[in-house]
């Protein structure tokens, strides 16, 4: 998804012809790509941006990504716009998923972390166990908290409700939530995020909260260990409807 702050372009996963557009529209080079992990969402249409592509393909060694690409693995680094991103292994959604975090670009930090951690929710678990995933989250959780959130799906409002049922008496989290709600009715994204904001609202950066963990051990969590109350959050989050 490509988004200016006010409006956003949802791409098919084989369709690179919106982005292609939107770089003419704006004027605009394409001078990198950042490929977190292998799904065809996020590789579907690199093959029709290459002509367009005016430096590197980046993405984890450890997955198959369409060549040619340079492949990285955590704590190597990319190049781009003069900005250094340090790679950072967060297995779990896909077992070689990676994240890119950069403090170079002159105001906040900046993370790309694919489908990893989403606002106020995470990802499936498709490839990864639990313990990678919970280990994952903790350390994006460890980034400065005014790393700003950038997240590759717009699923704000569906997980803050699940989030809500965690913690209901969570008062920031209700107001965040209205907030949201608001920047949807107005269609505006909800996104960047940040880690700051992540560890107050989403549950799975909070296993070690009392009210997390009794909810987590209401729905079958082994123990109140972390990697057990993120493994019954997920599960309960992939039935909640």
């Amino acid at each position: 998804m490509l988004h200016d702050g006010s409006n956003a372009i949802v791409v098919d996963p084989g369709d690179s012809t919106p982005l292609i557009d939107a770089l003419a529209s704006q004027k605009l080079t394409l001078a990198g790509i950042l490929v977190t992990h292998h799904h065809a969402d996020h590789v579907g249409g690199l093959e029709g941006l290459r002509a367009f592509l005016h430096g590197h393909v980046f993405g984890p060694a450890r997955e198959d990504i369409p060549e040619p690409y340079t492949p990285l693995r955590d704590g190597e680094s990319a190049e781009l716009l003069g900005l250094r991103f340090e790679v950072i292994d967060v297995p779990g959604h896909t077992s070689g998923h990676i994240a890119y975090f950069t403090t170079d670009a002159g105001c906040e930090p900046i993370l790309f972390c694919g489908d990893t951690l989403f606002s106020a929710g995470c990802g499936r678990l498709f490839e990864g166990t639990p313990g990678q995933m919970y280990r994952s989250l903790s350390r994006l959780a460890a980034l400065p908290g005014n790393s700003r959130v950038c997240c590759a799906h717009e699923y704000t409002l569906s997980n803050l409700k699940f989030a809500r049922a965690v913690e209901p008496r969570n008062n920031e989290l209700a107001a965040h939530t209205r907030r949201c709600e608001i920047l949807r009715e107005q269609g505006i994204p909800t996104l960047p995020s940040s880690i700051a904001e992540e560890r107050i609202i989403n549950p799975f950066l909070r296993c070690d909260e009392p009210t997390v963990i009794a909810a987590a051990c209401e729905h079958g969590a082994a123990s109140k260990s972390g990697t057990d109350v993120f493994a019954a959050l997920r599960q309960w989050k992939n039935d909640f409807r």
